[in-house]
């Protein structure tokens, strides 16, 4: 009977200590229950460094994955090839060696797309072909160069909010905001023998672009452009 007794009350104990429960939190955490399975948990969470795309949705900027080696799409173009069907021609850019090669992929077909890190920088200045920034949060400083930015690098001033694109820490692209402002440094004289009012003219701005603005704009106004494709968009609010 002794043994008997002791078996039941060893076999409750060990029914105490394996049933999850608030008196036995511990080991409720280590066996999650239905609503929160194994499969949900952050240990076993999909660590996939990106996702398959069909290679119609790629565009400038994104980086996807070829046969091991990372790339970053430069330009992408759709193209009709009769019967034969539609297809992209991607121009890419070897993270790894800068090296670029133009590969064609069918509209549908599916394409690993790697996911890159989006930080915010201020710009400290410009000097040369190199733009140092420095991360606000952080203070981290970067050298990065103004390629990144492409055209929009001519928009680059001090203090400005930049956003950079990196991949394992390495920056694979630049962007500045959409809408800056700019002082207009000279701008075209009214063309004699002209009656008719010109729809817009030509201004010089202060970082040296020249942009289409309205006949009525002046020397020294301050007007908000596009660096999308450097379009006039209104004067700015003083």
């Amino acid at each position: 009977m002794k043994a008997l007794e002791v078996g039941k009350r060893l076999s409750a104990s060990l029914s105490f200590l394996l049933k999850p429960n608030a008196a036995n939190p511990t080991l409720a955490s280590l066996c999650p229950s239905s609503h929160h399975s194994l499969l949900s948990s952050p240990w076993s969470a999909s660590q996939d460094r990106g996702v398959k795309v069909n290679a119609i949705h790629l565009r400038p900027g994104n980086v996807i994955e070829k046969s091991g080696r990372v790339y970053q799409v430069v330009e992408s173009e759709h193209k009709q090839r009769g019967r034969g069907g539609a297809m992209m021609q991607l121009e890419l850019r070897d993270v790894d060696n800068g090296n670029k090669v133009s590969l064609r992929f069918g509209t549908e077909e599916p394409v690993e797309r790697v996911f890159v890190e989006e930080k915010s920088f201020s710009c400290l200045y410009t000097e040369k072909n190199t733009a140092f920034l420095i991360e606000p949060e952080t203070f981290d400083q970067l050298q990065v160069p103004l390629d990144l930015f492409g055209t929009s690098a001519a928009y680059l001033k001090e203090e400005m909010k930049v956003r950079l694109q990196l991949y394992d820490g390495r920056p694979l692209s630049a962007s500045v905001p959409k809408r800056v402002t700019c002082t207009i440094k000279e701008t075209q004289a009214p063309m004699k023998g002209i009656t008719s009012t010109p729809r817009y003219k030509k201004a010089l701005l202060d970082n040296g672009l020249t942009v289409q603005v309205p006949p009525y704009l002046e020397t020294g106004e301050e007007i908000i452009i596009s660096t999308e494709d450097d379009s006039f968009l209104g004067r700015a609010n003083k």
